[in-house]
């Protein structure tokens, strides 16, 4: 099947009891069982739930894990700190330098209190990764594009390093969504979603989702989703589920938006450097062509003015909302610095204060340009 034929029927087959076209919300805390053990396939919400089951057969199939499979979370931190438990005192894992700040957060510091240590590298530089490794070092944490500077790595080369050192390989492929990029089709281990941004779509719901290539590693994963309990609930389940039915749709809507956005700031003159992986003046651009179908609809920039005039611009557009997160349909504005990454303040992860990041939505393309263009006059 293509894409877009998955996305709107995998595991969401019509109700049999109903005939319901669309999965039903089934908003239950326990099952009734025939007798005591014998059940029809479900005893107890946080082990399984008909819902959350579809979305994670959902995901599971559109990112290509074909052996394993993928458990749904309550949130994109509750799916990294549920990877974060196949970690040992004394392991340790390798970040890229660029990483989102909640992740450095989770790892830096809440697992290393429990003897998990880690190492920031320059992941564009397979050299530098290779550097990063010892004896200890049992995953590879793998952000592209990364957040927020929007680098694009080297699948194919980290992913043969990580394995040749005896270590998983995880990809966080929020940004670029399995529509534009699938990360099981380069060698990884693990994919994991915070489904709250382009999966879900609408910015009305909070999800996660780990995704394993192997079934050894989905058994564990599954183990854990239950022992350690940071489910979703049936309706954001549905919500998320809802949302991939028009991913494919939307992401087209906007990259387009996303490559006109990239153009114009590139050509303004208040605007001293862009990100995007689609400009042909990105280090990776071309990295970018091979590896994903498009570029996807962040953008980061610069602007002359330093980090005041940042924060003047950010607080001055109409249409882009200023606010965190990133993936709605709407198109939102933020400072890195002092919003979603102040976490790496002080660190070698620190962002610069004059970065500006958009998640551009699906409003006319016109209006987006204009609003910018007013706000980089403020």
């Amino acid at each position: 099947m293509h894409f877009e034929t998955d996305a709107i029927h995998a595991g969401q087959e019509p109700d049999p009891t109903t005939g319901a076209v669309t999965i039903p919300i089934h908003a239950t805390s326990t099952y009734a069982q025939e007798a005591p053990g014998v059940h029809r396939g479900y005893e107890y919400s946080r082990t399984d739930n008909p819902t959350r089951q579809a979305l994670e057969t959902a995901l599971a199939v559109l990112e290509g894990a074909d052996a394993g499979g993928a458990v749904a979370t309550a949130s994109g931190m509750a799916a990294t700190a549920l990877i974060g438990y196949l970690l040992a005192p004394g392991d340790r894992l390798l970040l890229p330098d660029d990483a989102y700040g909640g992740t450095f957060r989770f790892f830096a510091k809440v697992l290393s209190e429990h003897g998990v240590h880690w190492s920031a590298v320059d992941m564009t530089d397979v050299e530098a990764i290779d550097r990063g490794f010892d004896e200890h070092t049992r995953l590879v944490w793998v952000e592209t594009p990364t957040n927020p500077l929007l680098r694009v790595l080297d699948l194919i080369a980290i992913i043969e390093l990580a394995h040749e050192h005896g270590a998983l390989v995880v990809v966080d492929n929020t940004f670029a969504t399995p529509y534009l990029q699938r990360p099981f089709e380069y060698g990884a281990d693990l994919v994991v979603h915070s489904t709250t941004k382009y999966l879900g779509g609408h910015s009305d719901v909070v999800g996660g989702a780990v995704v394993a290539r192997d079934a050894d590693l989905f058994e564990r994963l599954k183990f854990l989703q239950n022992s350690v309990g940071p489910v979703p609930g049936p309706f954001d389940a549905w919500l998320t589920l809802r949302g991939i039915k028009t991913l494919a749709v939307r992401i087209e809507r906007h990259c387009d938006n996303a490559e006109t956005v990239a153009s114009f700031l590139a050509d303004h003159p208040g605007v001293t450097d862009v990100v995007y992986p689609g400009l042909t003046s990105h280090p990776q651009h071309a990295l970018a062509a091979r590896q994903m179908a498009r570029f996807g609809g962040m953008i980061s920039f610069r602007v002359a003015g330093g980090t005041p005039m940042a924060h003047r611009v950010a607080s001055s557009t109409q249409i882009f909302t200023l606010a965190e997160s990133l993936g709605g349909v709407e198109s939102l504005i933020e400072v890195p610095a002092a919003m979603t990454h102040l976490a790496v303040a002080g660190t070698s992860l620190e962002v610069p204060g004059d970065l500006i990041r958009l998640s551009v939505g699906l409003e006319h393309i016109d209006d987006l340009v204009d609003d910018l263009e007013r706000a980089l006059r403020a």
